[in-house]
């Protein structure tokens, strides 16, 4: 049975971008699948009584730095969004709808051009007519997008995923677990190449 790496994200976390462009190749080149979660990366602070780095005077002069170098190692494109950190529950209960009606591979589908909206053009999802208009470029119906991000259902759904997160041990993004070892932050990509590789070590 083909085993899953477990992949939280949140829309508006530049490292979560970058990792989202090599964790799926990454895991199927050891024959694993990913599953995607979208969550929130306030709720995962506030419950593990964290900041934001880019709320510590020192820490933000080094993270501006870090998150372009960080995306020119992988060899991405990389542009910082003028609003920044951003509120984006608007796109990840899009992200669960997609998810829990449509399947996996819409939800990444909408995970990527999520990130890559943010972290490569600059767009504020937490804008509904930029919002809006992502949907609509991606084949999606906007009005029926805006009436999901409006729905209690589907906040409640978000709500879960982040409350699942937390117990899972998440406190930040991106965050993995694979076969029950839990792995933080983008930089954890060789630890987690060579446990898929060779196991636990």
């Amino acid at each position: 049975m083909e085993r899953a790496l477990d992949f939280w994200f949140d829309f508006s976390s530049p490292y979560s971008y970058i990792a989202s462009e090599w964790v799926g190749a990454l895991a199927a080149r050891h024959g694993r699948r990913v599953r995607w979660h979208a969550i929130l990366l306030g709720v995962t602070f506030q419950a593990a009584e964290l900041k934001s780095p880019v709320s510590h005077p020192l820490k933000r002069e080094y993270s501006l730095r870090d998150f372009p170098r960080s995306a020119r190692c992988e060899g991405l494109p990389y542009c910082m969004p003028a609003v920044f950190p951003q509120p984006t529950q608007n796109a990840a209960r899009i992200f669960w709808w997609l998810h829990d009606t449509r399947g996996s591979e819409a939800a990444e589908a909408w995970a990527h051009a999520g990130l890559r909206a943010v972290f490569t053009r600059g767009i504020t999802l937490s804008e509904p007519q930029a919002l809006r208009a992502l949907a609509q470029a991606e084949g999606l119906d906007a009005d029926a997008c805006e009436r999901v991000w409006n729905d209690p259902q589907w906040k409640a759904r978000l709500k879960q995923a982040n409350d699942e997160a937390i117990a899972a041990g998440v406190f930040g993004a991106p965050f993995f677990v694979v076969d029950g070892e839990p792995f933080w932050g983008n930089d954890r990509k060789p630890q987690i190449e060579r446990w898929l590789a060779s196991g636990p070590f």
